[in-house]
């Protein structure tokens, strides 16, 4: 990325891309924070609008409430048709183009995970407050980047799981923080996802209308090929996280907030690339999470499954992706609608506890809400950091070939050196975070 917190460092930075990278007209006004002070709910913030379309155009939809003032896509058949909706707004192929706007408040990215952190990191260093897409990032690196930019600049948050947002995992969350079946001290999620198989071509010319060398960023050089473009780049290493990236944070969310959990204290990935394919992603995977105790909750063993894989008696509860919190008096099974309760004693009555926990005003209102009143949100930077950052390190694992022991603090696998490159990854040149 190029630097856009001073209009020298940006002018630094341009001189220093290679030839092939398109050099553009830079922002020639002084850069400043955007208003801190509290605002009426009637106010409306100026949004700027990075991937417009697949996901990000459902984030975009569901901030129209608000005035749109930049949108940004690095295809000219998503941008287009949706600038035409939005006629105020400014259309750019460059998300530095959109970061000149000096009346931004607030920015959403839903572009692929290679590229979350870059627009994202800059427009923290800005002052502008961030609604970003999971995993949050495409390293463990840039996840923790952006956890220290958001604290540091004050920057309201929010990462893109929305599922968070319904009342079926609030009350499933109540039963476990409720002690209703017991100290969990055992978790399995499981998920049946399986990748996209592609070709790994050794030539290829991107069509005219796709700004492709935007669309690479920081990642490796290689030939377009639509086999790992739009939706199928989840299924590269070099763009996405394969099925743990895609799934992991909707399901492990419900575990991470019911339990309190933070950082693993160790890691160790399984799996195989059991499918036809130039992909490096595997097709089933197993994931062996050990978290510290918490206070007064004891350790946690969560188990993460998928492409087939499943905990041992899943057949019992017909789910082809679900999470099961083991407890000392019983078992909670939850999915995206529905949760169940299963208590040792068959003859014991469950009684679901009172709500305590307020029903949300919707995934992006609450974020939408909080800029407004510098309030907070529930799945802030710090938060979903913690949580994208443990699913990331499966990833890691699984890439190293080995069990990691974590130290979280200086992000660094203390037995595992192989694991750093996996953990950081090297940019193409002429990108930096």
């Amino acid at each position: 990325m190029l630097d856009v917190t001073s209009r020298r460092s940006f002018l630094q930075s341009v001189m220093a891309l290679t030839a092939s990278f398109p050099v553009l007209p830079t922002l020639l006004h002084a850069v400043e924070k955007p208003s801190r002070r509290p605002r009426s709910p009637n106010e409306k913030l100026n949004l700027g609008v990075i991937g417009v379309a697949g996901r990000g155009g459902d984030n975009l939809n569901s901030v129209t409430s608000e005035n749109i003032v930049a949108l940004c896509d690095i295809d000219r058949t998503h941008l287009e048709p949706v600038a035409r909706l939005f006629p105020a707004a400014k259309a750019h192929e460059d998300f530095r183009r959109l970061l000149d706007h000096k009346d931004l408040d607030a920015i959403l990215v839903s572009t692929p995970d290679h590229m979350h952190a870059i627009p994202v990191a800059a427009a923290l260093r800005l002052g502008l407050d961030v609604y970003c897409e999971k995993p949050l990032a495409h390293s463990v690196h840039e996840v923790r980047t952006l956890r220290e930019l958001a604290t540091k600049h004050q920057c309201i948050t929010q990462m893109g799981t929305q599922i968070h947002a319904d009342d079926n995992y609030r009350r499933a969350v109540e039963i476990v923080k409720a002690g209703l079946i017991g100290a969990v001290k055992r978790v399995h999620v499981w998920h049946n996802n399986r990748p996209m198989p592609g070709t790994r071509a050794k030539e290829g010319t991107p069509p005219a209308h796709i700004n492709y060398d935007m669309w690479l960023g920081p990642a490796p050089e290689r030939p377009f090929h639509p086999s790992h473009f739009h939706f199928k780049w989840r299924y590269w290493w070099d763009f996405g996280g394969g099925t743990l990236g895609d799934f992991g944070c909707h399901y492990m969310d419900l575990p991470f907030w019911a339990l309190d959990l933070d950082a693993p204290s160790s890691v160790e990935a399984t799996g195989n690339k059991d499918y036809e394919g130039d992909n490096e992603v595997p097709g089933v995977m197993r994931v062996e999470y050990q978290f510290p105790a918490r206070g007064e909750q004891p350790p946690v063993h969560l188990t993460w499954y998928h492409g087939g894989w499943v905990p041992e008696g899943a057949e019992e509860y017909k789910k082809d992706a679900a999470v099961l919190f083991e407890g000392e008096k019983g078992r909670l099974l939850a999915d995206y609608g529905t949760h169940r309760v299963f208590l040792g004693d068959s003859k014991a009555e469950f009684v679901s506890p009172k709500p305590t926990i307020p029903s949300s005003i919707g995934h992006h209102e609450e974020w939408i809400q909080a800029v407004k009143t510098r309030g907070p949100t529930t799945c802030n930077f710090h938060y979903s950091g913690a949580l994208a950052e443990a699913v990331l390190l499966g990833n890691v694992s699984y890439r190293a070939g080995k069990k990691l022991e974590w130290d979280a603090k200086a992000l660094k696998a203390l037995n595992c050196s192989e694991a750093a490159g996996f953990v950081q990854r090297e940019y193409r040149k002429g990108w930096t975070l």
